[in-house]
């Protein structure tokens, strides 16, 4: 089955600063995973930068122009205190939203069965209006947007396993008739938001795991509370944010997932892809800070997407 992995240098540019945990070494370390022989099949496909309309689906134009507009010719710029941006930011951010909509593309035209798109900056907690926690525009809800859109999709899933919670996508998806948003993540931990006790529209599910949290309790969380809310919501493209900082490993949360956690989740995925969409699978890479956990968590996790 065809894999297609969407990237593009670019994304490689955007430099918020070597001591800043969303540095271009996470995906240095990446693309050095990948060129193992294990992924000689993966085909490799270059993100073209989203339009306009793309993005307006999920962002304000003002916000679109002014993001861009404050992208400096030198140095660097804080649009709040955790996000800044280099002179190879607008470029980027424009990139790893357009490769998500070319891999939709993909999939819905047969081009490729299932797609990681590993870019940056990230995109899930980036609302309609700001920026934030290191993220511009938020690649997946441009994503899905276009695949409703540009293919009349009536039923959109967004599987968000980034240990923090995707504010932005939720914010998004909520209450939008087709798309279903599912997050299992950290709380308490930034952003701080996707409570489950807090009273919300049907198409969104909050699964929080807490401080210490391993392996037997991430796998207890996805098969009770998200993987049978798919199988009823029978979707037509299965997206995924997938982050990797739950891994025991990473610096920014308490979790205790190893890479053979993030296996198991996206074979349970597949073949709810399988029964329900064709095999129809694209995945987003999100958070994950240390850089060795993030490359063998991430190969794992294409390895099986590459399964048959």
């Amino acid at each position: 089955m065809t894999t297609w992995l969407v990237t593009h240098p670019a994304c490689g540019k955007h430099n918020p600063g070597e001591n800043h945990p969303e540095n271009s070494n996470r995906m240095l370390a990446i693309m050095v995973a990948l060129e193992s022989p294990s992924f000689q099949d993966l085909i490799r496909e270059e993100a073209p930068q989203a339009t306009m309309e793309q993005l307006e689906r999920v962002h304000d134009p003002d916000y679109i122009r002014g993001v861009l507009d404050q992208i400096p010719r030198v140095g660097r710029h804080h649009l709040d205190a955790d996000t800044i941006v280099s002179p190879e930011s607008g470029e980027a951010a424009l990139r790893a939203a357009g490769a998500v909509c070319h891999a939709v593309d993909g999939v819905m035209d047969g081009a490729a069965q299932r797609a990681f798109c590993l870019v940056r900056p990230p995109g899930h907690h980036a609302e309609h209006d700001h920026a934030m926690g290191f993220c511009l525009f938020n690649n997946i809800a441009v994503g899905a947007a276009h695949a409703a859109e540009a293919h009349n999709l009536e039923r959109v899933v967004i599987v968000d396993f980034d240990v923090h919670h995707g504010n932005g996508t939720e914010s998004f998806v909520s209450g939008r008739s087709g798309l279903f948003y599912l997050s299992t993540h950290q709380h308490p931990l930034f952003p701080g938001t996707g409570i489950p006790e807090e009273p919300g529209p049907a198409n969104i599910v909050n699964a929080t795991l807490s401080d210490g949290d391993g392996s037997e309790r991430f796998r207890d969380v996805f098969s009770e509370k998200i993987l049978p809310k798919i199988d009823l919501f029978r979707p037509q493209l299965l997206m995924l944010s997938a982050g990797f900082d739950a891994h025991r490993a990473d610096p920014l949360a308490t979790l205790q997932l190893e890479e053979a956690d993030f296996a198991w989740a996206t074979e349970e995925l597949m073949a709810l892809a399988r029964k329900h969409c064709g095999g129809r699978i694209v995945s987003v890479l999100e958070g994950g800070y240390n850089h060795s956990a993030l490359a063998r968590s991430v190969a794992t996790h294409i390895k099986a997407l590459m399964m048959i």
